[in-house]
């Protein structure tokens, strides 16, 4: 099992940055890759950053390419998102996730979310 914790959303204005934390704990050995998903009133859950444990390469939604950067820090277990150049539409509540393989494919772990407002 494997437990994950986000802190570090809140209230921001548009042009402005949050920097996003998600502490991961228990079975952390068993972890390939961590990401950033995030859910906006009325829509569906989405991805927003990847970034994998072993080689550290990431990957983007395309709408925060150059805005957001995904990074972790091994030592303390911590994957983070740092939002730059904030805008209206990045308003959702951010979930951190980590995958694991189970043997007959990928388990998702989930974090209880933390919510990102971005004002006008």
């Amino acid at each position: 099992q494997v437990q994950l914790v986000e802190s570090g959303g809140g209230l921001v204005q548009a042009g402005g940055s949050l920097r996003l934390s998600c502490a991961a704990s228990g079975s952390i050995f068993s972890i390939s890759a961590m990401g950033w998903y995030r859910q906006a009133p009325g829509k569906q859950r989405e991805l927003v950053a990847t970034i994998t444990t072993g080689s550290g390469s990431t990957n983007y939604e395309d709408s925060v390419k150059g805005r957001f950067t995904i990074s972790r820090d091994n030592a303390k277990n911590t994957v983070y998102l740092q939002m730059n150049s904030l805008k209206p539409e990045d308003t959702a509540v951010y979930y951190c996730n980590a995958m694991a393989p189970d043997g007959s494919g990928l388990r998702h772990y989930w974090g209880k979310g933390t919510l990102v407002t971005v004002s006008s």
